[in-house]
């Protein structure tokens, strides 16, 4: 006889995959000559072995089904069972594809704009995607569903985000800690983000495991990530040779996705955006998507559109006065 185990985040999804007097997973063992029992968020399948890895796969997803907000009823569990037996239980996921993500309080996450929507795509399609666009359009927050979709359905094994810590006007120096607390708070919609998808508790224990890294972009150098969803957001403040560092961390199995908004540039005068020199540079290399989010796109209080209207109107008019420089006197 053999084993598999599979664990879920949340106990809602068991509830969810067990179905009313456990009918959904007596379909399971029915049709395998499995048993199936479980203990908190693990769920333990012993049989034949490959009864077993089969009765361990239409679980799996099941789970991803659940992950995702789906309802599971016994006409989805015929088709994934089906999809089992006939070793296409790969395409579980296309069985939801409109949702990108469950967040932990059970939100479907979904694209809301049709830019967000190509978005979406393209970071499913392509290795790297470079989502360019204004305050509000949600880069961020998509991209970091996509990583949480793709570290539930394994197909990757962490999460890293990063980003530079670059000052916004204020000085590092006055915030109270060691260096790790002073660039926390730069780090700081990056952890929402995750404790939104995942939940404290959760996102403490794959922290604490090593399957999600938050760090600042220095933190990178040196290292390939591979098997790894990267994320670097505020893109706009690195620099050209960061920018290239980061891009070659690229490894094998991995996707990474790059977000900013290059109308927030808080990089000395005279230093260019990397985020500026990437998009320009890497247009038209193949697997390398490009996707250009717009006002339209923000989902935001609508006042939040009029603002980045109104900024863009006052940016033509007064344009940024080029950059002089200064002559040493010699002694």
């Amino acid at each position: 006889m053999t084993e598999r185990i599979i664990n879920a985040e949340r106990i809602e999804q068991i509830i969810n995959v067990f179905g009313s007097f456990d009918e959904n997973i007596k379909r399971i063992e029915q049709t395998y000559g499995v048993r199936i029992t479980n203990r908190g968020t693990e769920l333990k399948v012993t049989g034949e072995e490959e009864a077993a890895d089969r009765g361990a796969r239409a679980i799996e997803g099941l789970l991803t089904l659940a992950a995702k907000g789906e309802t599971i009823d016994e006409q989805k569990v015929r088709y994934l069972i089906d999809l089992v037996s006939s070793g296409n239980d790969d395409q579980i996921g296309q069985m939801a594809k409109d949702v990108v993500c469950i967040t932990a309080k059970g939100k479907p996450i979904k694209a809301k704009t049709l830019g967000q929507q190509r978005y979406m795509k393209a970071i499913q399609k392509n290795t790297i995607t470079i989502g360019v666009g204004p305050a509000g359009t949600g880069k961020t927050y998509l991209a970091v569903a996509a990583a949480v979709a793709a570290f539930r359905e394994k197909t990757v094994n962490r999460i890293i985000l990063t980003r530079p810590a670059v000052e916004a006007g204020e000085r590092l120096g006055f915030l109270p800690g060691d260096l790790q607390n002073k660039v926390d708070p730069y780090l700081r919609p990056l952890y929402d983000a995750l404790y939104d998808m995942l939940g404290a508790e959760t996102y403490q224990k794959y922290l604490e495991r090593g399957n999600i890294e938050v760090a600042p972009l220095a933190y990178m150098r040196g290292r390939t990530l591979d098997d790894s969803f990267i994320i670097l957001d505020e893109a706009q403040n690195t620099t050209r040779e960061q920018m290239k560092m980061f891009l070659t961390r690229l490894g094998f199995g991995s996707k990474i996705v790059i977000t900013g908004d290059v109308t927030q540039i808080d990089l000395p005068a005279d230093k260019t955006s990397g985020l500026k020199d990437a998009v320009r540079i890497l247009e038209n290399i193949p697997d390398i998507a490009i996707c250009r989010l717009t006002a339209s796109d923000v989902v935001r209080h609508a006042l939040v559109q009029q603002i980045i209207a109104a900024y863009e109107r006052g940016g033509e008019k007064h344009p940024t006065p080029p950059v002089k420089k200064l002559k040493r006197e010699r002694k």
